[in-house]
């Protein structure tokens, strides 16, 4: 009896993202920062060195990777809990000027980020993430494209039932 699948989950989705990304930004930061750091120390073995690097050379790929995933993955569950939820549609056009308000609030998170990643010290490390990076551009578009399938199936829904 509680089912979701509305715009919550898309503001929640926008969030969960600027924040993924933000924390990611900020550790491949300070992972490099330590990598840095550890590599110059002589008194440090050789595993210890090997063991940061790794570490560090897991944000490019895995870390990029795993926001695509849960980014992607919160979306495909959004757009199936709203499978689940029949709304009349005399609500769309709420939902329509509720959409566009979320459509803006993603769009300054993308700012945010883009901010954050165009600053000297995070440039070199932001792109290095280019799927974070390309997504959190693209933002308000992928947002409003999400937004707009969940609205079709919400209320294709009444029509079914």
């Amino acid at each position: 009896m509680n089912k979701r699948g509305s715009l919550q989950d898309i503001l929640l989705i926008a969030l969960v993202g600027l924040a993924f990304g933000i924390i990611l930004l900020f550790g491949f930061k300070i992972t490099d920062i330590f990598n840095t750091q550890i590599q110059t120390m002589d008194v440090m073995p050789a595993e210890a060195k090997a063991a940061s690097s790794t570490l560090t050379g897991y944000y490019p790929g895995l870390m990029d990777n795993m926001f695509l995933f849960i980014i992607v993955g919160m979306g495909i569950a959004a757009l199936v809990l709203a499978s689940l939820v029949r709304v009349h549609p005399v609500f769309i056009g709420l939902y329509i000027i509720a959409l566009l308000l979320v459509i803006i609030l993603s769009a300054i998170f993308s700012n945010i980020f883009t901010e954050m990643a165009a600053d000297p010290e995070l440039s070199g490390l932001a792109s290095q993430l280019v799927k974070t990076t390309l997504f959190m551009t693209y933002y308000p578009i992928i947002i409003g494209a999400l937004g707009s399938l969940i609205a079709i199936i919400m209320y294709k829904q009444w029509q079914n039932g």
